[in-house]
Order: C-alpha cells, then sequence, then structure tokens
C-alpha cells in the first residue's frame, strides 16, 4: 500500500504556467512571495480606523495626529505615537491642576528662633 506524503503538487509536463486562479499561498510558497511583493510596491496602506470626537480640542487634535502614521513606513510610527502620547499625558496632566490661586502651604511661616 503506497503512503502520500504532504507536499507540493508536481508541476504540469512543459514547465509552462496556465492562466488561471491563482494557487493558494501555502502549496509552494511562491504566492505567499508575490503577494509580498505587490503589498511592499503598493506602500502603506491606511487602517481606516474611525475616530469619534471628544469635544476636547486638544485630545481630538492628538486623535487626528495618529491617522499621520497611515502615510509613514512603520518606522515612522514611532515618533508620530510618542507625540500624540505626550500630548494625550499633558492633557491628563492638566485635569489635575486645580484654577485659581494655589492653595496655602503649611511652611508659608518662618518658625526659627
Amino acid at each position: 500500500m503506497e503512503q502520500s506524503t504532504p507536499g507540493p503538487e508536481p508541476e504540469p509536463a512543459g514547465g509552462t504556467e496556465q492562466a488561471g486562479p491563482a494557487r493558494p499561498a501555502g502549496s509552494t510558497g511562491e504566492a505567499a512571495t508575490e503577494e509580498a511583493a505587490a503589498t511592499e510596491e503598493a506602500g502603506p496602506a491606511p487602517l481606516g480606523v474611525a475616530v469619534t470626537p471628544t469635544g476636547q480640542a486638544a485630545v481630538d487634535a492628538g486623535l487626528r495626529r495618529l491617522a499621520d502614521a497611515d502615510h509613514l513606513p512603520v518606522g515612522g510610527h514611532l515618533k508620530v505615537y510618542e507625540d500624540v502620547h505626550r500630548g494625550l499625558r499633558d492633557v491628563l496632566a492638566g485635569l489635575d491642576q486645580h484654577p485659581g490661586p494655589p492653595a496655602p502651604s503649611s511652611t508659608t511661616h518662618d518658625n526659627r528662633s
């Protein structure tokens, strides 16, 4: 009894490729290589993530800034993400600051003898 071994299917006789539907990527690896080459030639593609406005101008500006990463190679994403993170962190830090005069300090009097 013969056992079949997994692997690529044999090439048709004559060695010429016929036009027709593309083979699955797992069949020979050629399709995966061609797909990777096509993606590389096309360049970065936007993710198309929808952003809902928050009503906070600084936060909305940061969220819009994230779209800049869609047009950059992966190596440029970090700069955009760090810039947006810094801006959002500043907005959050600003929420901790209370408007008005500063609270009195417990060390306003010099009690030296």
